[in-house]
């Protein structure tokens, strides 16, 4: 077996000793790896706007020198967060593949990476089963009053009120959810909440349904469709020009009065003076925002202050299994790298 130099480039949320323990895993004990723990999300990331020579590269962790120092001779690099600029690649003449654990390669230029011959392969769906979960957690902390009785209890009120009929929460069974964004979070989504009982309702135009959601009830519809019908609306699409702000003055005002959004995916398709207004003037009855336009938000932030609002700092896709998941994807990669196979997620 040839010995490759492989760099691992961490953090504190994917450590570099598990990277290199699954590479070992996948591929043997015999090549050259170096580590470097980056001190993400201790400190936060970085965008390229704000650094010269970083244009067009978002969410990365680490100075070029740095990263270009650390690389060196190494053919293989892995990373979550360490940026890959132009003048980067040009500085690192060795470097062969790139494999990203997550689920878009934003720290990377990619028209770069292909002008130098180097292949980038990524981990999607690596915290789908996380952002999954997180996201019924959420409606449930909406649904059935638990941000309600938590904060009421901290401020040493007992809100017996909560039970009154006309007050208290409502199963999931008894009501109509609608996922926007069918892809690897969006049908783990869909599959829980089948589990429920819930009626759901699918707006995706990209994709078909499985044909046990189809089975089971679940109706892929329009976006007003879905607006107007559903209780509780969670989205999960990707990022692009044409779901940029998606949900806006217009697709607020067609919810049903009094329905619930959820936003576990991705700040930009929101506009939150939209949702400030639509839930300060009765038309939403609340919102569970776990991703934002500005990260980490304003501490004047306006939405911080609303009473039916439920925020998390953007940890849907926190969980241990992610970590050992992208891990895993990485690695595997890598050996089929080394064997001289084709990669699984080319990006």
């Amino acid at each position: 077996m040839t010995t490759k130099k492989i760099a691992i480039a961490g953090d504190r949320f994917m450590l570099p000793q598990v990277f290199a323990d699954k590479l070992a895993a996948a591929c043997g004990d015999g090549h050259d790896i170096r580590l470097l723990e980056l001190p993400w999300p201790d400190v936060p990331m970085e965008h390229g706007y704000a650094v010269e020579g970083m244009d067009g590269l978002k969410e990365y962790l680490g100075s070029a020198d740095e990263i270009v120092d650390f690389i060196g001779d190494a053919e293989i690099f892995v990373t979550q967060l360490a940026p890959l600029s132009r003048a980067m690649f040009a500085r690192l003449p060795a470097l062969r593949l790139v494999a990203v654990s997550r689920g878009g390669p934003v720290n990377i230029d990619m028209a770069a990476a292909r002008e130098a011959g180097v292949t980038v392969v990524n981990t999607p769906g690596r915290n789908a089963g996380a952002v999954a979960e997180f996201t019924i957690g959420a409606i449930l902390a909406e649904t059935r009053l638990i941000r309600t009785g938590h904060e009421s209890l901290r401020k040493g009120e007992w809100r017996g009120d909560l039970y009154r009929a006309d007050r208290t929460g409502r199963e999931l069974r008894e009501m109509t959810v609608g996922v926007v964004g069918y892809g690897n979070i969006g049908t783990r989504v869909v599959r829980l909440l089948r589990a429920f009982g819930a009626k759901v309702l699918v707006h995706d135009p990209y994709v078909q349904l499985s044909a046990e959601d189809r089975n089971d009830g679940v109706e892929l519809v329009a976006l007003d469709d879905l607006l107007g019908r559903a209780d509780i609306v969670t989205l999960h699409p990707r990022v692009s020009e044409e779901t940029r702000h998606m949900m806006n003055a217009e697709t607020f005002a067609k919810m049903k009065p009094g329905a619930l959004f959820v936003n576990t995916a991705r700040g930009p398709l929101c506009d939150y003076d939209a949702l400030y207004a639509a839930l300060t003037e009765g038309q939403l009855g609340g919102a569970m925002l776990e991703t934002f336009g500005i990260e980490p938000v304003p501490a004047d932030w306006p939405l911080l202050q609303l009473p039916n609002v439920t925020l998390t700092p953007h940890i849907a896709g926190a969980s241990v299994r992610t970590v050992t998941y992208a891990a895993e994807m990485a690695a595997e990669e890598v050996r089929r790298y080394i064997a001289g196979l084709p990669p699984v997620n080319p990006c």
